[in-house]
Formats: C-alpha cells, sequence, structure tokens
C-alpha cells in the first residue's frame, strides 16, 4: 500500500506544534501500525530528518504505552485493541491517515505524538493501593472466601492498562472510567474495604487537581477502551464516593 500520513509534530511542550505530510510507501497490509511508523522513521533517518517520536513498549497490547489518535480515534478504527495490535489491512491503498496525541490538558505534549501521562501515576498513588499487615500475622489471601461473581468483577476491572484511551475519547477528557476502574477492583474485595473510604475520597481528589474533566454519560469511553473495561465502574465509583462522603 502506498499511504499518505499527516502527522503532529511538535519539538516540545512549550513549541508550537503543526500537521506534517508524509509518504510512505509499499506497506504490507500485515504489518502493525507501529511497525509502519517504524518504517516511516528509517526513511526519514536515511533523509538525515529528524524522526517522529511515539510512545511504545510491549507491543503486545499490555502496556498501554502506544497511545494514538488516528483518523479520530483512540487507538485507530479497530476494537478491543491497542494501537500495537492495530493492523494495516483496516486500511485501504491510497488512503490519507491522521496521526495525532492524546489531547487532554491533563495529558502535555512532550514530543509529537508522546504525552505525559505521569497524571494517571500520581491518581494511583493517591489510593491505587492496599496496606498488608507484615506483622507476621498476615493472612493468606487465598484463605479469604469472595464469591466468584465479585472475583470475576474484580479482573474484569484489574484489566485497565492505563493508556488513556477513554481520557482522549471523551469530550470533557474524563478519567472517571480510569479511576472507577481502579477504584473498582479493590472496593470489590474484601483485601480492599480497610482503606475504602480514604481511597475513593483521595484518588476522586487527585483526579479533580490534576485537570480531567467530569464525566459526558455519553460511554464513548467504554467503546474505545481496548481492554473493554465497563460504565458499571462509573456508577460504581460514584456510589463508593457518595458513602464514603456521607461517613464523614
Amino acid at each position: 500500500m502506498n499511504l499518505t500520513l499527516k502527522i503532529w509534530r511538535q519539538k516540545g511542550p512549550n513549541d508550537k506544534g503543526q500537521m506534517v505530510d508524509y509518504n510512505v510507501k509499499n506497506i504490507s497490509e500485515h504489518m502493525s501500525f507501529l511497525e509502519m511508523m517504524d518504517v516511516l522513521n528509517e526513511q526519514l533517518v536515511a533523509k538525515d530528518e529528524e524522526p517522529v517520536a511515539f510512545d511504545h513498549d510491549c507491543r503486545e497490547g499490555i502496556c498501554g504505552m502506544c497511545s494514538l489518535h488516528i483518523n479520530g480515534e483512540a487507538h485507530g478504527p479497530d476494537r478491543g485493541i491497542t494501537t500495537c495490535q492495530l493492523h494495516m489491512r483496516r486500511f485501504n491503498n491510497g488512503d490519507t491517515i491522521t496521526i495525532e496525541p492524546f489531547r487532554a490538558k491533563a495529558f502535555p505534549v512532550i514530543k509529537d505524538l508522546v504525552v505525559d501521562r505521569m497524571a494517571f501515576e500520581r491518581i494511583q498513588q493517591a489510593g491505587g493501593f492496599i496496606s498488608v499487615n507484615t506483622s507476621g500475622n498476615t493472612q493468606d489471601a487465598n484463605a479469604i472466601p469472595i464469591s466468584k461473581h465479585a472475583a470475576d468483577e474484580a479482573m474484569d476491572a484489574a484489566t485497565c492498562i492505563g493508556c488513556g484511551a477513554c481520557v482522549a475519547s471523551c469530550r470533557n477528557a474524563s478519567a472517571m472510567l480510569f479511576v472507577s476502574a481502579k477504584v473498582s477492583q479493590f472496593a470489590l474485595l474484601p483485601q480492599g474495604q480497610v482503606e475504602a473510604a480514604d481511597r475513593v475520597l483521595n484518588m476522586v481528589k487527585q483526579m479533580d487537581e490534576e485537570g480531567f474533566g467530569n464525566c459526558t454519560n455519553t460511554g464513548a469511553c467504554e467503546v474505545e477502551c481496548p481492554k473493554g473495561i465497563s460504565l458499571e465502574n462509573i456508577a460504581r465509583m460514584n456510589r463508593e464516593f457518595l458513602r464514603a462522603s456521607l461517613k464523614g
């Protein structure tokens, strides 16, 4: 395939960015999207031009780093996948593909397609953990009875990889799907009950301080989430937040 790429280029956080057009030729339909980007960068390096900066790590849909906005969709036109799992067979010969970074106030651009998602890490640090008694009186987690339904729901919430697609797809750049997934995976298990009130209050407070918007109730986040995190988690987080607020 021969393709035209319209890519956002920005030298640094304080520089003005712009869309730049590139042409790539002889792209195999069996390539992943990131492999296609590698081909482009090899061409740019061969011409002594600056390669396009983009995030990637595992390339197996696990780490969540390969976050690109492709033709107006987080992670591109497929569903239930990350950008690294998107293949060029989803496109046609002669297509023009627009590639941008995730756009959000809380995700400032570092360079080109790379954004700073440390806001998610700070939200995690605010309460996305449990404190375990390691004094010698610890209880084996496998000895604590948990219903199959609760265990399954907790595991579903825990599959969130923190890629930020929910933020990128929300008109308000809301992080509520991400935060609710992190709250839910603990709220559904007995180990998370001790700090449940502080957890949800602290994580929601940090989310607001980071500059994320509120939920728009459009469901775009669930649709474009590569792991299919359910909106039910947002409802659960709201209940947890209300309960914690009333508890004082």
